[in-house]
């Protein structure tokens, strides 16, 4: 009698094994395909850092040939992106945060009665 139940935990173990060594080697392809793609990307960021280097390169120089200061055009271009990301999250905030249903009234900017109708 204790062999049948002992030959049916073995079973069980070998079921469970088996299922587990599939399960593992279907990882282990997941891995190497992965592994692969992360290669081919990082190639791929290499030859754009390469190519982007080059490209600056003539920029600056053609910028050199003109007379433009590219320190100065980048830092403005920096600090006009800067102003639009900052409007851009107040106008998020006031979107969130706050009710904006229309108001009728006076205009705040030049004090006129903006009223449909008054003053008609």
């Amino acid at each position: 009698m204790g062999f049948g139940s002992t030959a049916k935990k073995l079973q069980t173990v070998a079921d469970l094994a088996e299922k587990l060594y599939t399960k593992v080697n279907e990882i282990r392809e997941r891995v190497e395909a992965m592994q692969g793609a992360v290669q081919s990307t990082e190639q791929r960021v290499e030859t754009l850092e390469r190519d982007l280097a080059q490209q600056r390169a003539i920029v600056e120089a053609i910028a050199e040939a003109q007379d433009i200061d590219v320190d100065a055009v980048v830092a403005e271009v920096t600090d006009e992106r800067n102003a639009e990301e900052a409007d851009e999250a107040g106008t998020a905030e006031d979107t969130s945060g706050t009710d904006n249903t229309a108001s009728a009234g006076t205009d705040e900017s030049s004090g006129t009665d903006d009223t449909p109708g008054a003053g008609a």
